[in-house]
């Protein structure tokens, strides 16, 4: 019997470092916060395309990090969106404003190449799906995009459910170039979403092969 492993976090601290790092001091607490940070960016900005949210603690300030392909979006005109953000996450968390010891700064990094993030081609296929685009035609045109990004040496696309609509539930993948998944030091981009279509929900997983990390 095989073993499923999900990917990134086979590769953790061996080629990937985690999503939260720093001080930890009430560990139960400070992890739930990080839930909470994560579950209330995701609502917010869920549509504007996020790759990754990392949270680092510092002893006197916790530092967000979030990746994004359209910064403007999140920024806002002159840091309006950024302050806002940072506003509400505070009261959320009931946080005092001149509180610095527990003080909230927010950093925005640019995806250059959307299409070498397995989570922002993720979207971009459930959102298509959702458009009730042919399932075949999308996973096509997301590896082609895929295949033209030169960071990229393989990719694997898979689709589950009622696809366009079907009575019986089945898989369908596709794949080109190489991927080692039994090597760890291959860096393989993992992720995973989903399609909210009229007939049923449609999971979306893609796997993208960047080479090797020694």
């Amino acid at each position: 019997m095989t073993h499923k492993v999900h990917p990134k976090i086979y590769r953790t601290k061996e080629v990937n470092d985690w999503s939260s790092r720093g001080f930890y001091k009430d560990f139960k607490k400070t992890l739930e916060e990080d839930f909470k940070i994560r579950e209330f960016l995701k609502e917010k900005l869920g549509k504007i395309g996020i790759e990754k949210i990392e949270i680092e603690r510092l002893s006197n300030r916790t530092n967000i990090i979030i990746s994004t392909a359209k910064p403007g979006l999140v920024i806002g005109r002159g840091g309006e969106g950024v302050e806002n953000l940072r506003k509400e996450l505070e009261k959320k968390l009931k946080i005092n404003n001149g509180d610095r010891k527990n003080s909230i700064r927010i950093e925005i990094r640019e995806v250059k190449n959307p299409w070498a993030s397995a989570i922002l081609s993720a979207q971009w296929i459930s959102q298509q799906l959702e458009k009730r685009v042919p399932y075949k035609k999308v996973i096509k045109q997301a590896l082609s995009k895929i295949e033209a990004s030169r960071e990229v040496k393989g990719a694997r696309i898979e689709v589950a459910g009622r696809l366009d609509g079907n009575e019986i539930a089945r898989r369908d993948w596709l794949s080109i170039g190489r991927l080692p998944r039994q090597t760890i030091r291959a860096d393989i981009d993992y992720a995973r979403a989903e399609a909210y279509c009229t007939y049923g929900v449609i999971g979306v997983k893609v796997w993208l092969y960047k080479g090797e990390k020694f």
